[in-house]
């Protein structure tokens, strides 16, 4: 197939694999190990595997290797190493590319996990943080230095919704010879910039928009070729990191949908957030692309759409809060994101709720934030639903 970026026609044939019966739908190879004709052919193999020979399944699969290639692809990056969780891509990138002594520069507004990793397993380590304002440019010029290893951060904040000059961070940490990791959990996979602005590594939570329905917990790291096959599959695969072959293979057909999904979702969470602007018992409603978002112009120049969450903030702090979210009938309640149902979280006291109250200040997580993952329904049920939620608390 003729190589195609960032389009429909990828996301269904890319990567595809048949093997010698000529299956229709991308085969489910549900195997650990792999059989050899000879024992100098094993040795051989051992030595250096070839593009589509495979040792075990911790190394990688036929079908596994299917998804890395078809959504590496899509991104635009030159392959991919698939992992057990969108975390164990974090885990896994990080540790891969680290080593003590070396400092990173991330931005403080990241998923309670990520801070996790940074500030007590890798400083646990001897591996130096320092964490500034993502959305302050003299932030960066000021953080990272000439010895800095790695820039790493969400390209849209998960919760608040922090959006980040992906190019200028991208631009000053390459002069300064730093690698750029990238989240991009919640600008999805559709709406992904990180490699148009010159991301080095770009992390997926497959859980995300990719599975899409609530199912398959994955994870999947990005980039260049002699990054992903170089220290990244070393480490991986030697740790235990690896994306089972099932989820690999509900992984591939979800892709086949995934446009048609995200683009749905996108464009009902902005007409939610239109709704909810201005009303009188919210504070604020945030979506990046949207005119109440403080950094919308960023955000518009960036993608042509924030992703499928939204966020508002009720007036009267948690117990009103907490009023609203039990008010939802066509929402459940949940902490997952990017999910067909729509999703609304308390990231206070579920997500974030680790994260000391100063911290949490600081970030903008208050007690009557709300996260709000819009998912596959009629978006005037949603709006109603939200409405009606407003009007009981």
């Amino acid at each position: 197939m003729t190589k195609t970026t960032k389009n429909r026609t990828a996301l269904v044939h890319g990567g595809t694999r048949r093997s010698q019966y000529g299956e229709v739908s991308e085969a489910l190879f549900l195997t650990q190990g792999f059989v050899y004709e000879t024992a100098e052919a094993a040795e051989a193999r051992f030595v250096k595997a070839g593009e589509d020979e495979f040792i075990y399944a911790r190394y990688g699969n036929p079908t596994v290797r299917m998804f890395e290639d078809r959504i590496s692809g899509y991104l635009g990056y030159e392959d991919g190493f698939a992992c057990a969780s969108g975390m164990a891509a974090v885990n896994g990138a990080l540790m891969a590319l680290l080593k003590a002594g070396d400092h990173v520069v991330a931005s403080r507004a990241l998923f309670g996990s990520c801070l996790y990793v940074l500030e007590d397993v890798l400083a646990r380590f001897g591996v130096e943080i320092t964490l500034v304002d993502g959305t302050d440019n003299a932030a960066w010029n000021a953080a990272i230095r000439a010895d800095t290893r790695l820039v790493f951060l969400e390209s849209i904040s998960n919760p608040t919704l922090e959006v980040i000059d992906l190019r200028h961070v991208c631009d000053l940490a390459h002069a300064r010879g730093a690698l750029v990791l990238v989240d991009d959990a919640m600008a999805t996979p559709v709406f992904s910039y990180a490699r148009e602005c010159g991301a080095d590594l770009t992390i997926i939570s497959t859980t995300k928009h990719i599975d899409g329905q609530g199912r398959m917990l994955g994870g999947i790291i990005c980039g260049t070729k002699e990054l992903i096959r170089g220290p990244i599959e070393t480490y991986v695969k030697h740790t235990g990191g690896a994306m089972n072959p099932f989820t690999a293979w509900s992984h591939l057909k979800a892709l086949e949908t995934l446009e048609l999904r995200v683009r749905a979702q996108a464009a009902a969470a902005y007409q939610v957030a239109e709704a909810l602007a201005g009303h009188p018992k919210l504070a604020a409603v945030r979506y990046p692309t949207h005119a109440a978002h403080p950094q919308s112009a960023l955000a518009l120049a960036q993608a042509e759409a924030g992703g499928t969450v939204l966020t508002f903030e009720v007036k009267g702090g948690r117990s009103a809060c907490f009023a609203v979210m039990n008010a939802l009938q066509v929402a459940t309640i949940s902490n997952n994101f990017a999910d067909s149902k729509s999703i609304a979280t308390h990231p206070a006291t579920t997500t974030h709720q680790r994260l000391p109250q100063a911290q949490k200040d600081l970030l903008g997580i208050s007690d009557g934030l709300v996260r709000f993952s819009v998912g596959l329904e009629d978006v005037d049920d949603i709006i109603a639903d939200l409405l009606a939620a407003l009007d009981a608390a």
